[in-house]
């Protein structure tokens, strides 16, 4: 229990303090972060949805006979660009990655020296196919799978797009060091307006390139496919892409 004499010093102390303690603060303040130089990381991101897709088809036949191989090889890729052509006239397409392949005797054991013996050869060829006809994408497809079989398919941003979006994407990478700004300016106890903004480095470029992913090995094919079977149309979703960014800010506090 407190004295009476102590209780009667309790109201004026704590007066005191109060009265005090804002104008320590204020001092304490000043000389903490006066001229301090601060590095701030800020960052932006603007998502889009996807408005191109790139699909992957492959050719691929198997033979005793290496020129017989090579001849259904290179008649079917032929018929695929023509289908793939005129179902999407607009597309961008890309051939490579042409082989020929041995394939050997794997029931034949190996003896020192002696390699096993050749019983065919595989020959086969991709094609890349860049579009921004999404809607007709499903068609297009289906329509080249008679002859082709598809390898794989991700959707992306055009580079039209790409460059769009660029202006939106630094407007919040900067949005966001500005607030951070004022976050810590009054953390510190101190004003925005006493903010000298010194440098902004950003360093987003090349962040929202997304490499792009290996396409699964295909299973070999015996038998040509039947040209004149319908196949039903795959179903896709494009989804969106996030396009990221990130700059640093150099602030100094008058």
């Amino acid at each position: 229990m407190l004295s009476a004499s102590v209780k009667k010093l309790v109201p004026g102390l704590m007066a005191a303090v109060l009265a005090s303690s804002p104008a320590c603060a204020q001092n304490q303040a000043d000389i903490a972060t006066r001229g301090v130089l601060v590095v701030i990381p800020a960052y932006g991101e603007v998502t889009h949805a996807n408005d191109e897709g790139h699909a992957t088809f492959q050719v691929e036949e198997q033979d005793r006979d290496k020129t017989a191989a090579a001849s259904r090889a290179n008649l079917k890729m032929k018929q695929g660009l023509e289908i793939l052509k005129r179902e999407d006239p607009g597309a961008m397409l890309k051939t490579r990655g042409y082989y020929t392949y041995p394939v050997y005797d794997n029931s034949v054991s190996l003896s020192a020296g002696k390699p096993r013996p050749v019983v065919g050869w595989r020959v086969g060829q991709y094609v890349d196919l860049t579009t921004g006809n999404l809607d007709g994408l499903p068609k297009t497809v289906a329509a080249a799978q008679k002859i082709l079989s598809l390898n794989g398919l991700q959707f992306g941003l055009a580079p039209a797009t790409v460059r769009k979006l660029d202006r939106e994407r630094i407007d919040a990478a900067y949005h966001d060091l500005t607030e951070r700004i004022g976050a810590i300016a009054h953390a510190m106890g101190r004003s925005s307006a006493d903010a000298i903004l010194d440098t902004v480095d950003f360093e987003g470029s090349g962040n929202y390139v997304q490499k792009q992913p290996m396409a699964a090995p295909a299973a070999m094919s015996f038998r040509a496919n039947a040209p004149d079977v319908s196949v039903e149309e795959p179903s896709f979703e494009p989804g969106e892409t996030t396009l990221q960014m990130g700059l640093v800010g150099k602030v100094k506090f008058k």
